[in-house]
């Protein structure tokens, strides 16, 4: 049963008239005490409030209800309703408790996903379907760490519910995202991948919500944007704490209302997409600075991933040489080396700042210069070029550089001389990969 809490009799009656049409049970309040008089003898599965009674706007007397809900129902989920201009007020409510919030007047088709999302992810003692079948390719571990991050991810797959994944560079949030979207509903739709960090403040909206043609110099043709290639999918919009502040406002719009209009077109366009968000930045401390919204941190991180960096999981390194080796060998078609002991242990022994991904560009580095069967400690200390751990020393510069021209030329002779798969086996761009050309007079 939903409760809904509002003292506009139109309101209650286009709610009741839209959520009764699609199934669900509903009972009204007009008042805070006939709300309460209802929670003390009901258990309502959501409650959708609205935070102004009486003629007043402050909001205090939807957020003193909230508080009082609580108090008698703390699992009770809660969607707010304001009006567009009161949404630091839903903020507030979300710090208090409420599941989520929306803007009068609302969207019926985002209203519906934002409550089924609600009903799913408290659901009691929720059983996941299909126990074993969680499509988890590629993303290599068993830690307990880890594991607690692929259940929440088997739980949450396949609801709507925006997803925030935290964490530093090189942990594997982009895996993460992809599982996500590979256990969801939205499977069989389009994943769309946005690297925010990389995008500027004037092209933005070109960007994200396309163009018609003329809508600015230089533009000739119609183009669709990130949104509109991502509708029935998932969009994924990697490095979102490098978004800049304008640019937030004009993100959570559409977050909030799901319709978008291009540049040049007044036509507003729904878009029906799942939102996963990525950062290695700090967002709780960004929003006590004011460096990044707080209403839209609200929206972005219903449920938040923070994967642990991979010194915290040690004993996922072993699983994930194993790999690594074998799919380096696998792609360059060479015999796949032994690993010993006293290499595994020197490669868990060190502190990875650049985590999975410097991993496997050690581990990579070390399978192209080092040709025998057996790599041991020595080989992997000799193309590490960090701090050395405890029992050992640098490598000296020139070595490094020396090792460094030769992996490149072993590299280049297995690719034949591609330099797009040249770049791929060593790990880095193809712009590094021109600089370390040009660096040591290697002839193509």
């Amino acid at each position: 049963m939903i409760l809904i809490v509002d003292d506009d009799a139109g309101i209650r009656l286009s709610l009741r008239l839209l959520l009764t049409r699609n199934g669900y049970e509903v009972s009204v309040a007009s008042t805070p005490k006939e709300a309460m008089d209802f929670i003390r003898t009901n258990t309502p599965r959501l409650v959708l409030l609205d935070m102004n009674f009486s003629r007043a706007t402050s909001g205090d007397e939807g957020l003193i209800l909230l508080k009082q809900i609580k108090v008698f129902q703390p699992q009770l989920p809660v969607i707010l309703m304001t009006a567009w201009g009161s949404i630091p007020l839903a903020v507030e409510g979300v710090q208090a408790g409420a599941f989520d919030f929306i803007t009068k007047p609302w969207d019926n088709a985002a209203l519906l996903q934002r409550i089924n999302v609600a009903l799913e992810i408290n659901k009691p003692d929720t059983v996941i379907e299909e126990k074993g079948k969680f499509d988890r390719s590629f993303i290599i571990g068993r830690s307990p760490a880890l594991l607690n991050i692929l259940n929440t991810i088997e739980r949450i797959a396949a609801t709507d519910a925006p997803v925030l994944i935290m964490g530093e560079n090189g942990t594997g949030k982009e895996l993460i995202a992809e599982a996500i979207h590979r256990n969801s509903h939205r499977r069989s739709g389009p994943m769309v991948k946005v690297n925010l960090g990389g995008i500027s403040s004037s092209l933005f909206e070109s960007e994200m919500f396309g163009h018609k043609k003329g809508a600015f110099t230089g533009a000739i043709a119609d183009r669709e944007g990130r949104f509109g290639m991502s509708d029935g999918g998932t969009i994924f919009l990697d490095e979102i704490g490098d978004l800049d502040f304008n640019c937030q406002v004009k993100l959570l719009r559409v977050l909030q209302e799901h319709t978008y209009e291009m540049l040049g077109d007044s036509t507003p366009r729904r878009c029906d997409v799942r939102v996963v968000c990525a950062t290695n930045a700090d967002l709780p401390a960004m929003v006590r600075e004011r460096t990044f919204r707080e209403d839209l941190f609200y929206r972005i991180n219903l449920i938040t991933v923070t994967l642990p960096p991979l010194r915290e999981r040690k004993e996922d390194i072993p699983l994930l040489v194993d790999h690594i080796v074998g799919r380096h060998c696998d792609i360059c078609g060479t015999e796949r080396p032994e690993i010993t002991p006293d290499a595994i242990a020197f490669l868990q022994s060190l502190p990875y700042p650049g985590n999975i991904r410097e991993l496997k560009n050690l581990v990579e580095r070390t399978l192209l210069v080092s040709t025998s069967k057996s790599l041991g400690e020595r080989d992997f200390r000799a193309q590490y070029t960090g701090d050395a751990p405890s029992g050992g020393q640098p490598a000296a510069t020139t070595t490094l550089e020396s090792n460094e021209r030769s992996a490149i030329e072993t590299a280049l002779a297995r690719s034949g001389g591609n330099l797009s798969r040249t770049a791929a086996l060593l790990g880095i761009s193809r712009q590094a990969l021109y600089r370390r050309i040009e660096k040591y007079g290697i002839k193509l």
